[in-house]
This record gives C-alpha cells, sequence and structure tokens, in this order.
C-alpha cells in the first residue's frame, strides 16, 4: 500500500511493464542448496549511480518463508563515502512499500523517486542503508509474495542485515529499522520480531510512515453480501486479492480456494503473475468473489496471525508519522493503531500530518531526522 510509483493502481500497464522487467532482472529458480538464515548467496556491484548513490551492492541470501522454512531472497546495500566512524556505520534498515505480488517486483526492480529520497537522506546523513527485496519480490521465484505478512517481511529484513554485515565489516552493531506503507507495517513486524529471532543486537528504533495496519480487522466483516465499492474503495481490490493469495500460499490449512466463487478463486490464481495484479473491473461487487463470510473460522483468525501489527512487546522507541488524508490506509486506522499503542504502553511518538497516503512535511522531515541522531548516532 503505497501512493509511490512502487503503487499498483495503474493496472491497464501492468503486463507491459512487467515484460520491461524482466527483460533488465534475471530472475533466478529457487533450486539452491538451502543454508542458514542471512547466509549470504552471491553478492552483486552496481556501477556509480545506482539508485543515485556511489556504493550500492545487491546481495542475494537466504531467509525465512511465512512457515519458518529456508527460501532464498535479495536485497540492496549502500555505504555511505568515506571512512567510517569508530565503531562503524550505524545502519538503518529500509523496508519499502507495495512494489507487486511476484518475482522481480522488489525494490530493486526499477529507480523510484519516493524511496530514493529516503535511501539518499540516510546514506548523505552518515548512515549504511540495507534495504530488503522481502520474499517472493526480488530476484529468486519462490512463488506468490506473501503479502502482508508480518513474519516474513520480518525475517528478510533481519536477515538482509546480517547478510550486509557478513560482507561489509565497516557496519556497527547499531541499526535502527524505517519503511513507509506496506514498508510501515514491516518496519513494526520487525521491531517486534529482532527481540527473539536471530543473534541479539543493538538496535535503536522504527520510524513508520503511514503503516498499514489492523485491516485484518475489517475483512472479516467482507462476504458475499458486500456491493461494488465507491473510489477511492474500489482501487483496493488488489490489495485484498494479494492478501488472500499470500495466505493461501502460506497457510494452506486455511483453504482460502473455499471462501472464493470461481470468479474470485481465478482472480486469486492471476496475484503474482504480473507486477500490478489481475485487472478489476472498478465496478465489480466484491461480495461476487466471496462464496461465504471471511468473518467464519478459521479464516478470521488466520487473518490475524498473518498479518496483524504487533501492540505491544517492543524494546526500543517508536516514531509514527501519519497523514490526516491518507485513503490508502485510512486515517481512522491509524488512530487505532496509536490508541493500542497508548493502551499497552509502548513507547512512541506521533507526528501528525495533512498530506496524503506517505507524504511528507517539514515538521515529520525533521522529526525523521532527529529520531535517527539521537538514537543511533
Amino acid at each position: 500500500m503505497t501512493s509511490t510509483r512502487w503503487t499498483v493502481s495503474r493496472i491497464g500497464a501492468a503486463a507491459a511493464a512487467f515484460l520491461v522487467l524482466l527483460a533488465g532482472l534475471a530472475l533466478i529458480p529457487a533450486t539452491a542448496t538451502a543454508a542458514p538464515a542471512g547466509s549470504v548467496i552471491d553478492v552483486v556491484a552496481r556501477p556509480a549511480g545506482w539508485r543515485g548513490l556511489e556504493n550500492g551492492r545487491a546481495l542475494d541470501y537466504w531467509t525465512q518463508d511465512p512457515e519458518g522454512k529456508p527460501v532464498p531472497t535479495s536485497g540492496a546495500l549502500f555505504v555511505p563515502a568515506g571512512t567510517a566512524p569508530k565503531g562503524g556505520w550505524p545502519v538503518v534498515a529500509y523496508t519499502h512499500g507495495t512494489s507487486g505480488y511476484g518475482p522481480g517486483c522488489g525494490g530493486q526492480s526499477g529507480a523510484d523517486a519516493k524511496a530514493n529520497r529516503y535511501i539518499t537522506r540516510l546514506v548523505d546523513s552518515g548512515y549504511a542503508v540495507v534495504a530488503t527485496d522481502y520474499v517472493g519480490l526480488g530476484r529468486f521465484d519462490t512463488g506468490v509474495h506473501p503479502y502482508l505478512n508480518i513474519r516474513s517481511e520480518a525475517t528478510a529484513t533481519i536477515d538482509m542485515l546480517r547478510a550486509a554485515r557478513s560482507v561489509e565489516p565497516s557496519l556497527s552493531n547499531r541499526w535502527a529499522v524505517t519503511g513507509d506503507s506496506q514498508g510501515g507495517q514491516a518496519a513494526l513486524a520487525t521491531a517486534h520480531l529482532q527481540r527473539s529471532y536471530g543473534p541479539r543486537t543493538d538496535f535503536r528504533g522504527t520510524v513508520s510512515l503511514d503503516p498499514e495496519s489492523d485491516v485484518e480487522k475489517i475483512m472479516p466483516f467482507l462476504g458475499p453480501y458486500i456491493p461494488s465499492l465507491p473510489a477511492p474503495l474500489n482501487g483496493t481490490y488488489n490489495f485484498l486479492l494479494a492478501i488472500l493469495a499470500g495466505l493461501r500460499q502460506a497457510d494452506p490449512a486455511v483453504n482460502v480456494n473455499s471462501y472464493l466463487t470461481p470468479l474470485g478463486k481465478s482472480l486469486v490464481d492471476q496475484v503474482g503473475q504480473t507486477c500490478g495484479g489481475p485487472k478489476v473491473d472498478p465496478n465489480l461487487a466484491f461480495g461476487s468473489l466471496l462464496s461465504r463470510p471471511l468473518g467464519t473460522q478459521p479464516m478470521s483468525s488466520a487473518l490475524m496471525r498473518y498479518m496483524a501489527v504487533p501492540v505491544s512487546g517492543y524494546d526500543a522507541p517508536i516514531l509514527l508519522l501519519l497523514n490526516t488524508l491518507d485513503t490508502t490506509v485510512p486515517s481512522p486506522l491509524h488512530a487505532k493503531l496509536a490508541a493500542d499503542f497508548a493502551l499497552n504502553g509502548v513507547d512512541y511518538r506521533m507526528v501528525i500530518g495533512n498530506g496524503s497516503h506517505t507524504d511528507m512535511d517539514a515538521a515529520q522531515w525533521a522529526a525523521f531526522d532527529q529520531f535517527f541522531a539521537a538514537h543511533l548516532k
């Protein structure tokens, strides 16, 4: 979920864009022998100017899928120019917004001005940046991307950091995470999982911009009785289809197909075939895709396990950057997340802007810079 070029709203051009992408990005069948999570498969140097920076590298590495099984994926590493400070370059893991649903659709798939502004700003400020493609979006064909699955987003991010440290000795043990939209959810998931996944590190905090949250509390209200949705809600069809496709692959016991009509199954089957997802008539009644309500078991519990942002149990501060005019992740969902954080005593603060989804005003950029300066330097 994002308003950047990585968004999937331009459905009409998706097939052509996907073919162009595949022409420039070599996809690799996932046939390599599994190794421990965080192990490097390959390092590919990138030319100066890649993503607007001088010291970029692509990494292929091992991580875990939603079920905890070994799976290869890819990501990028950027290091500031010059000599590292004492203790090494502090690291920020950047988790990107929605870029697609299948192999070759991840953050390395092409230049993106909004993503590049985060990466460039951080590197220019003296932070190394690691950026995962997530499971299923990188250079390996491992099936449908488990869209909005908190565990695989987090494992891919943490293991990208481990892989980067194994090839770049100038990286510090201090790190933080930031992301927007889907990546905002992934950043929070990473902050929570890092307490228990892999070796302990010096984790300092999270900056999350307009994170996806609480959609799993809305989806159970969907069923065969849902009519066609007005704009902009009709733009959410592909998000919902992608969640069901990811859940179907991640948790076969749920039997997602039993909740789908033949039309719904046909569209879910198409998720991941192009980066933009299936082409859906905006006037289509969403209920025509469902054979029974998503609020019945085991679906409702499975959605919570699959994608719910944790609202307690964090051990480092969180900065939420939220927008009141967000319609991609509607602002009431942001308010619900913040209220749950407050109820559970999470160490967080908010900076609220009046922009659209993933916009950043001057006050939010200042808070972004100040957070990392205070917690990483």
